[in-house]
């Protein structure tokens, strides 16, 4: 009898971001001049202020093991973190440092959902939320959105998904891929819905610095504070501070569930890096200008992004309003055939032309619920952008 690995890995694939990146980072190191517009990362450096916190860590010798949850100097920052910028108090009791806001999300949906539960999807969604929720045994409900609507849900269809067995919801907004921000309202109605139906809700708020239009972070708990009891937000270091590498990120919520999670992760990897830890904590407790520069700076690029595809017959997407990423609808050019007589079906087809004829990376966005998109990183310096929003035009104009 031949062995097998566990069904839950049978239909587990890599994360579609992070194989595109890998890839055009591999053909850059074979001296392939890829310009990779994939990247799920800034571009720039952590700042030194936060490097020579984690120096100073490994000069006096913080190389042990810190309690699971983080330790508790960190755990304060980010409780008056989000005190600053939600006015809501937290104990450092109600948070947990994890392995970057990835892992925080992961053990969340340990430790929320059973087998045969259904959570909520936004799509277009982040490439990890379906397995996370797969890999505890339940099962993703995938609500759809439209271009039209700037990818905000109607709240009717998320009322029509609803069902007995719906445990929870995944929110994140600024949207990862679209670079789209919920509204109040919006964000109220699905308040008054779970509310409603005593759902989970996990707040993905790793974006909520990276947005262009003036106001603070937002998110479920601005508009509906009554669900404290039921929401768990999630953040990190990882986009506001440039330190996707150093894998810190947080849970905060009810007690309960942040003990729960502390219990899972304690049987996992237990705590965070130590050194990273203590470079988090010049992140939140430092001077906050590298935030602000890093902001004005992809809000520049996304109006550049957006001018630019905006210029190209057929491309359709909305103005990014945060994150680094847009969005865009190359549906038009399916159908057509490339100079070589191969057939442009999908977004996975559009991507590999992409990349093989322009020489410029993307994401296809079935890897995000919706095949009729690709996501367009502006994680990158404005010549690079302009460089290869020029090949994507040039490579369209082939299609016949």
């Amino acid at each position: 009898m031949k062995r097998k690995m566990a069904d839950r890995v049978q239909q587990l694939k890599p994360s579609a971001t992070l194989a595109i990146n890998a890839k055009a980072k591999s053909l850059r190191a074979q001296g392939v001049d890829v310009i990779n517009l994939s990247a799920g990362e800034p571009d720039f450096d952590t700042p030194e202020h936060i490097k020579a916190a984690a120096i100073e860590a490994i000069k006096e010798g913080f190389t042990r093991y810190t309690p699971v949850a983080g330790i508790p100097e960190l755990r304060e920052a980010i409780c008056a973190q989000i005190k600053r910028d939600y006015g809501l108090t937290y104990a450092p009791e109600e948070t947990v440092v994890s392995c970057g806001a990835k892992q925080a999300l992961f053990n969340l949906a340990q430790a929320l959902f059973d087998p045969g539960d259904e959570v909520l999807v936004l799509a277009p969604y982040w490439v990890s939320y379906p397995p996370i929720v797969e890999l505890a045994g339940a099962k993703p409900v995938i609500v759809p959105s439209s271009l039209e609507k700037d990818f905000e849900p109607a709240l009717e269809a998320l009322a029509e998904a609803i069902t007995a067995k719906t445990k929870g919801i995944i929110l994140n907004s600024p949207s990862n891929p679209t670079g789209q921000i919920y509204s109040s309202e919006f964000l109220a109605g699905v308040a008054e819905l779970c509310q409603k139906n005593d759902l989970w809700v996990i707040s993905d708020d790793i974006y909520d610095k990276l947005r262009f239009d003036g106001r603070g972070p937002e998110n479920i708990l601005s508009v509906a504070p009554a669900l404290r009891d039921q929401t768990i937000m999630v953040n990190g270091v990882s986009k506001t501070y440039a330190m996707t590498g150093w894998r810190i990120g947080w849970a905060v919520g009810p007690k309960e569930v942040i003990s729960a999670v502390a219990r899972i992760q304690g049987q996992s990897t237990s705590n965070a890096t130590s050194i990273a830890q203590k470079a988090a904590l010049a992140a939140l407790t430092g001077p906050q200008d590298c935030v602000s520069e890093m902001c004005v700076a992809f809000k520049r690029r996304a109006e550049l992004l957006y001018e630019k595809l905006s210029q190209i017959p057929g491309l359709k997407l909305p103005k990014p309003r945060g994150t680094f990423y847009a969005f865009v609808d190359f549906s038009a050019y399916y159908g057509r055939r490339t100079p070589a007589g191969q057939e442009i079906k999908d977004s996975l087809s559009m991507g590999d032309y992409l990349l093989e004829e322009a020489r410029v990376a993307t994401v296809p966005g079935v890897a995000f619920g919706e095949d009729r998109a690709l996501r367009i990183s502006f994680a990158n310096a404005d010549e690079e952008i302009i460089k290869g929003v020029t090949r994507i035009g040039e490579a369209l104009a082939k299609l016949t």
